[in-house]
């Protein structure tokens, strides 16, 4: 395979494959910008609302259950689910940023994740079904553009927001889910394919998991959900405490952790060519349960930024090596959905832990034992069987 073919792995799909690559592509920047937003601007809602971590974390409980229930009602009309997220989210978004405070900023931000479970899953399975060559690689790509967003996340909220109110951030950012929309209306206009890409239904047998290995891919995801998004959420207001560092500095930081996530996928797109996708899943969780110990050692500004970077690189090719191994065990629609949405249950569940054990014990150094706990299981998790024991070759696609 040559370099052009991986930057825009197209073996199976069609010029006129509605939705394009470029619309998939820009809904995934949005979609990562949505889920990394709020990590950022969480130390400065706390302090304009004047919230502990414990209520803090509810936040991102209403977010991420959200995303979950986004996630478990896709249809097996793709594309409806994708323009309903898009519509979703632009609504939640939008109401956010006028949101006086904790009791309506949760249902706003649950309408928000709504959304964006509803485009993740939709677009995750559609590029899964289209790109059956090399799917891990295909798929590192497609979240690379995720990672993309989810690192302009802390980035723009550091550049902007000594300038402008958080609000007009906000207005801007739900404004975007809305352009999109526009986006997808203007292409299914030029688009005579049918609701699913002919090469999906044709490629993918349509046929189900075993019970067992449903419950492991569930499980994998509901802890990985959890382990990104302890990091992502928490790492801003970690800097910012044990780093002796300005708001903006610490936010930064959270920058490096997505930078390393997206630089990550890019390169983990070529490994995944070339090494077992099995392999890389279990090495990269080695490096971040490692790098989850250092990090609640590290209290200088130095080594909170060397451990963000580092666990950023060993996160980034977990989530396209496992969705790769799901796919190629060919899942219903529903199952690769409900699959997807449970990493929002994670990502709700286990942040709130750290808050609520922060608060419990004074110290949100102590309260990292949730992600590296979280670590650990996914590692023991990729030791069991992943596969049908009749399937005997290691899935390199």
């Amino acid at each position: 395979m040559n370099p052009s073919e991986i930057a825009s792995p197209r073996q199976d799909a069609s010029p006129r494959s509605f939705p394009s690559g470029i619309l998939m592509h820009f809904s995934f920047i949005l979609a990562g910008l949505g889920t990394a937003l709020l990590g950022p601007i969480l130390p400065l809602l706390a302090q304009q609302w004047h919230l502990p971590d414990a209520r803090s974390g509810l936040l991102l409980t209403a977010q991420f259950c959200g995303a979950f229930t986004g996630g478990v009602s896709v249809s097996r009309h793709l594309r409806r689910s994708l323009a309903l997220g898009l519509a979703s989210g632009g609504i939640g978004f939008l109401g956010f940023a006028f949101a006086p405070g904790l009791p309506f900023a949760c249902p706003c931000l649950f309408l928000g994740g709504f959304g964006l479970g509803q485009i993740i899953t939709s677009v995750n399975i559609i590029a899964g079904r289209r790109y059956t060559a090399h799917r891990a690689s295909a798929l590192a790509l497609l979240n690379f553009t995720w990672s993309l967003g989810a690192m302009l996340a802390p980035l723009l909220t550091a550049w902007l927001s000594p300038r402008i109110a958080l609000r007009s951030l906000l207005l801007s950012f739900g404004i975007g889910f809305f352009l999109i929309g526009m986006l997808m209306l203007a292409e299914r206009a030029r688009s005579t394919s049918t609701d699913q890409a002919p090469t999906a239904s044709a490629n993918l047998p349509q046929s189900s998991l075993a019970p067992k290995l449903f419950l492991i891919f569930c499980l994998l995801l509901v802890f990985y959900g959890g382990l990104e998004t302890c990091l992502s959420g928490w790492l801003t207001t970690y800097a910012l405490r044990y780093g002796d560092r300005s708001l903006t500095i610490s936010e930064y930081t959270t920058l490096l952790l997505w930078a390393a996530i997206t630089g990550g996928r890019a390169l983990s797109s070529a490994i995944l060519l070339h090494v077992g996708t099995r392999t890389v899943q279990r090495a990269c969780l080695v490096l971040a349960a490692a790098l989850t110990a250092a990090l609640a050692l590290a209290h200088t500004p130095a080594l909170i930024a060397t451990c963000a970077l580092l666990l950023g690189l060993s996160l980034a090719p977990f989530f396209p090596a496992t969705f790769a191994l799901l796919m190629n065990e060919a899942p219903s629609a529903r199952q690769a959905g409900i699959v997807l949405a449970v990493s929002g249950l994670g990502a709700a569940a286990l942040p709130w832990s750290m808050g609520v054990l922060s608060t419990a014990t004074g110290s949100l150094n102590k309260a990292l034992v949730v992600p590296f706990l979280a670590a650990i299981a996914l590692l023991i998790l990729t030791v069991l069987p992943a596969s049908d024991p009749r399937q005997t070759t290691e899935a390199r696609s």
